[in-house]
């Protein structure tokens, strides 16, 4: 057939491809989804504690919202100016080259999400084991399985995936109106506790720092809704709405559960407590309580995950289309609308990365190349199991990759003056400015925090320059 004949069809192919089936409120689940994981359930008493009073406490946690909102701005314009599939791939293609683009891509397929997959099936493994009563050693299968069965839905197409998306978030945010309702009902029973906690208190050895590093980790996450851009309605105006009205949401929620924290247990209770919202529910309602927020933190730590699985195999998608040796990524089945080889091999690197680090065997394997230099790079006894160390090796790729996305915004105003924007950002350039700025602050504080660690996720970032080069050259010589 003649190339005028075949071109058509690969146009249809090519819209068919990116069924516009997102909505606003898709979009903004899917972000509230994968941003309120199991944070909130875990760092505030580290915020307060670091930060020395509540009132300091509760202004870390407002800063992080505002510097969350200049990122989710930024993403805005990029994002409605760029509506395709792959976010940050397609700005840092645009602004740096292919070469970029591809490594971002690559990151995301073999590092960052899957690591951030295998993150959030920690939390829910740890959980469901109390819930379930069974002992420790139930964590790895139960943390592959919950991976394992997400992709399966998602395998059923893109509306199977973005219902369960849109019960797992409703179910969170029902569990996070729980918490906030038995705060403050703790906190009107019982008024010594909320004298206790109205007055503040101080603490010498406050680190307004690293209150900053657990607060903004907490907020991490937001950005994947530009991954799924091709695919959400009105692309120029919604995206940009989700963003923000996500954002704007999320530090609501974030306030409002940290204010029950301090209402119900007060101050001095709230930094003696590792798990808040546990003991909040427990001081209400005994062992019941206690039961059902694990079923709530496993429910949120599924809505994460499901949100991280379906946004990240549309980077991976990204990726196939433009290279040659990642082609089999990008087959997309038309008859469910989703990427199935992208979300199957995604599963496999996710589940594989949850076996190497949560089990000696798998943490043996990965010594190995370090024992041919005579040199231990990793400190396992460093870090608190699965969860601990996957976000000591995955965050300073993150925040790497953050901060060019950022300052694209800034070379983009330069390189395409006529790029049409229906979304720009205010207050430029101090916006992208001060978001760049928050990235820069946050890769020096994960480097400084993972150590030796950064090689697990750096080594395997790296191989992706030959093959980078290899798809260069299969392309030139086509």
């Amino acid at each position: 057939m003649p190339a005028d004949q075949r071109q058509p069809m690969a146009v249809q192919e090519e819209t068919e491809r990116y069924q516009k089936k997102l909505t606003l409120w898709d979009t903004v689940n899917i972000i509230i989804g994968i941003v309120i994981g199991v944070s909130i359930f875990k760092v505030p008493s580290l915020v307060f504690a670091n930060a020395g009073s509540i009132e300091a406490g509760l202004a870390v946690w407002c800063l992080g919202g505002f510097l969350m909102l200049a990122g989710a701005l930024c993403y805005a314009e990029l994002a409605s100016a760029m509506p395709e599939t792959g976010g940050d791939y397609v700005f840092l293609s645009r602004t740096y080259g292919t070469g970029a683009g591809f490594l971002f891509g690559w990151a995301q397929f073999v590092a960052i999400n899957p690591g951030n997959i295998g993150i959030m099936s920690y939390v829910f493994a740890q959980y469901a084991v109390s819930f379930l009563g069974v002992s420790d050693d139930w964590s790895v299968l139960l943390a592959a399985s919950s991976v394992c069965i997400l992709i399966f839905l998602n395998l059923l197409g893109l509306m199977v995936g973005k219902r369960a998306q849109n019960t797992l978030t409703l179910a969170k945010v029902i569990g996070l109106v729980a918490i906030a309702l038995t705060g403050f009902y703790l906190g009107i029973k019982n008024t010594t506790t909320v004298a206790s906690a109205i007055p503040g208190g101080s603490n010498s050895t406050a680190n307004f720092g690293l209150a900053m590093v657990f607060v903004l980790y907490a907020y991490g996450g937001w950005n994947d809704a530009a991954f799924v851009a091709a695919e959400v309605k009105q692309p120029g105006r919604n995206i940009p709405r989700a963003l923000i009205s996500g954002t704007v949401g999320i530090m609501v929620i974030y306030l409002l559960i940290n204010c029950a924290y301090l209402w119900g247990l007060g101050f001095e209770g709230l930094l003696n407590s590792p798990a808040p919202a546990a003991d909040l529910l427990e001081r209400a309602w005994g062992t019941t309580g206690k039961t059902v927020i694990s079923l709530v933190i496993m429910i949120s730590s599924l809505g994460a995950i499901n949100g991280l699985i379906l946004t990240g195999s549309r980077v991976n998608v990204r990726l196939g289309m433009d290279h040659q040796l990642f082609a089999a990524l990008a087959r997309w089945n038309y008859r469910v609308n989703a990427p199935i080889y992208s979300l199957i091999t995604q599963g496999m690197i996710s589940v594989s990365m949850i076996v190497l680090i949560g089990t000696k065997t798998g943490q043996h394997i990965l010594e190995k190349p370090f024992e041919l230099i005579q040199h231990k790079f990793i400190n396992w006894e460093k870090y608190a199991g699965g969860f601990d160390t996957l976000i000591a090796a995955s965050a300073p790729l993150f925040w790497i990759f953050f901060f060019l996305t950022g300052l694209s915004l800034i070379v983009l105003r330069f390189k395409l003056p006529s790029l049409e924007r229906p979304f720009r950002v205010p207050f430029y350039p101090l916006t992208p400015i001060l978001f760049c700025i928050t990235s820069l602050y946050m890769l020096y504080s994960s480097l400084t925090y993972a150590g030796g660690l950064t090689a697990l996720g750096l080594i395997p970032v790296l191989i992706g320059i030959p093959l980078y080069l290899m798809s260069r050259v299969s392309h030139n010589t086509k």
